[in-house]
């Protein structure tokens, strides 16, 4: 059984078309890129299995249940998703430590949040101190590892990555792609890498699609790897 399998997914904004019969499916510990130029769809390709805005057709099941409609929040239990810009993704008058524990407390329970928040920060290469620590008190490629700390604490299915390195510099980029590489393997997560930045994805899988006019591609089958070719 797929993690994630997106059925013919379709988005309109207005007249315009921006996803168009989209289709793909993910494994345990399978990890998938979608590539493309700016304004593409990947962002909304990436909230709408997150249910965070709705599609316009098609279904979305997450390991084996159709969340195509599904209201709360019960299947964020099984999929978690890394942002952009981290800092906006933490609340300011939280530390780390207690926006880590968040979600644990929510979906999985149980005692001794300190030390089980320590560990998490110790498997994302964060001292333990940094529990206390305001996100405004970080760097960004700090705060992102929190945020993979924080993605990884109820031990989802799937992790949805969009555009989680593009606002790090590249030495950092390198080292955050790495780790989730890493973290995945380990934990048998999925992942679902969406960027603009090719360069990133490949050191994260080989399996990689072009998002082209509301289509997923072949990457060296698309338009996009001629782009690349001549940048």
């Amino acid at each position: 059984m797929s993690v994630l399998e997106v059925r013919s997914v379709k988005k309109f904004f207005g007249d315009k078309r921006v996803l168009d019969d989209v289709n793909f499916s993910l494994g345990a510990g399978e990890c998938l890129g979608i590539v493309g130029l700016s304004g593409c769809g990947k962002s909304t390709l990436a909230r709408i299995i997150a249910r965070l805005i709705p599609s316009d057709g098609g279904k979305i099941f997450l390991c084996g249940e159709d969340i195509t409609h599904a209201r709360g929040n019960n299947f964020y239990r099984n999929m978690q998703m890394i942002f952009q810009l981290p800092e906006d993704s933490f609340d300011p008058r939280m530390t780390l430590g207690e926006s880590i524990a968040e979600p644990i407390k929510n979906f999985v329970g149980g005692k001794n949040l300190r030390a089980r928040v320590e560990n998490l920060l110790a498997e994302v290469g964060l001292p333990k101190n940094y529990a206390e620590r305001y996100p405004r008190e970080v760097s960004g490629g700090e705060c992102q590892r929190a945020a993979i700390a924080r993605a990884i604490s109820v031990a989802p299915k799937l992790l949805i990555c969009d555009e989680a390195t593009s606002a790090l510099d590249v030495t950092i980029q390198a080292q955050v792609v790495a780790l989730i590489k890493n973290l995945c393997a380990e934990k048998n997560i999925a992942c679902l890498f969406i960027t603009h930045d090719l360069g990133a994805l490949s050191r994260l899988t080989e399996k990689i699609f072009a998002l082209e006019d509301g289509r997923l591609k072949n990457l060296r089958a698309s338009k996009f790897w001629e782009v690349l070719q001549w940048n």
